[in-house]
């Protein structure tokens, strides 16, 4: 039997975690876009935009994108929309002669109608990815100059700063917690460029808790001059060893982009990235 007191601090609880699920939920159907101005057809390019980052954030599977069903909707994607708002990015910045409010860039922000979008993925035989895992990422990184680093919370390469803010944006598209281990936390760990390939899971895993995570997204990325780019491959630590994805010749944005996509995919339920 519960005392008051118990019921009480416990009722609290219920009503925290409770809250805490109704806002992801809430931020899980709200995003945005970059348009030229705030005209209706502009408006309505973006309405498109928004409806296919939705679906994927939602959903974890990146697949829906090709989905024929998700073609035919996007020309009515306005019925989806709760609400809107525009912001001008150039607010404060005085008109030119003969520039108008058409083409200054404004960020778009859609909230969709939980209940419509819920029923158009039922239609697509999917529904919302709820219960997310707290990701670490244990990126081991390969220059130009072939210098090998760890890319850390706290590292200062010459480019950390630019892939870490990269890399958190990609995260944040998806909704995807995400977080990266500090230079101690690596180095307690025993890991580096050359032994990341074929970590332990269980040393991955240990690594991943001390970071405030619970897996560990865990990947290479290696620079190549032909052709120019960054050839990036990913894995959970703890799925099987087949379930591995990667890209090539692209820029570490993209590379990014690719590593918290596949992510989202495997983690979902979605198969293979």
């Amino acid at each position: 039997m519960l005392r008051g007191g118990m019921r009480t601090v416990l009722a609290a609880a219920l009503l925290v975690v409770t809250c805490l699920g109704q806002a992801l939920a809430s931020e899980l159907y709200t995003t945005g876009t970059i348009t030229s101005g705030t005209a209706p057809e502009r408006r309505d390019i973006g309405f498109v935009t928004c409806l296919r980052d939705v679906v994927v954030r939602i959903t974890g599977d990146s697949r829906l994108l090709n989905a024929p069903r998700l073609a035919e909707q996007v020309r009515h994607a306005s019925e989806l929309v709760a609400s809107y708002t525009f912001r001008d990015r150039m607010s404060g910045t005085p008109i030119h002669d003969e520039q108008g409010s058409y083409d200054r860039p404004h960020d778009l922000t859609c909230v969709f109608d939980e209940a419509k979008l819920n029923a158009f993925l039922k239609s697509l035989d999917r529904k919302p990815w709820l219960k997310r895992p707290r990701l670490v990422a244990v990126i081991g990184i390969r220059d130009m100059k072939g210098a090998a680093s760890m890319l850390a919370s706290d590292s200062l390469g010459p480019r950390d700063q630019d892939m870490r803010t990269a890399l958190i944006a990609a995260a944040d598209k998806l909704a995807l917690p995400l977080v990266l281990p500090s230079q101690a936390q690596i180095m307690q760990s025993g890991l580096s460029v050359r032994t990341l390939p074929a970590a332990d899971p269980a040393r991955l895993g240990t690594l991943a808790r001390m970071a405030g995570g619970e897996r560990a997204l865990v990947g290479t990325i290696v620079w190549n001059n032909r052709p120019a780019g960054w050839v990036a491959e990913w894995r959970i630590a703890d799925e099987p060893p087949a379930t591995r994805w990667g890209i090539s010749g692209v820029g570490f944005d993209d590379a990014f982009r690719n590593a918290v996509s596949g992510a989202a995919q495997v983690l979902s339920g979605h198969a293979d990235p």
